[in-house]
C-alpha cells in the first residue's frame, strides 16, 4: 500500500491523494465482505463481526483482524452452550 502511493507521488501529489483514498476504501469493502461471508458460516450477523473486527484491530493490529472472527465465534459458542445468550 505505501509503495503504492509513493508511485503515486512520482506522478503528482492527487494521483497519491487518489489512489490512497482507493486503498482506504477496498481495505474497508473489505471488512464488510469478510464480515458478511465469515458471519453467515458461525451464524452471526454482519455488524456483530465488523464490531469485532474494529476492536481487535485497534487492540492488536492487523493480526486482531485475522482473528477476531475467530474468538468471536469461540466466544458466541461459549456463551451460547452456558446459556447466557
Amino acid at each position: 500500500n505505501t509503495l503504492i502511493v509513493i508511485v503515486g507521488l512520482s506522478v503528482s501529489l492527487w494521483v497519491a491523494l487518489g489512489a490512497l483514498v482507493f486503498l482506504i476504501l477496498i481495505h474497508k469493502l473489505e471488512y464488510f465482505l469478510n464480515a458478511k461471508i465469515v458471519g453467515h458460516r458461525i451464524h452471526a450477523r454482519a455488524w456483530e463481526i465488523l464490531l469485532a473486527m474494529l476492536v481487535m484491530e485497534a487492540a492488536f493490529g492487523l493480526p486482531g483482524v485475522v482473528a477476531a472472527p475467530i474468538y468471536y465465534a469461540y466466544l458466541k459458542s461459549e456463551l451460547t452452550a452456558a446459556e447466557l445468550i
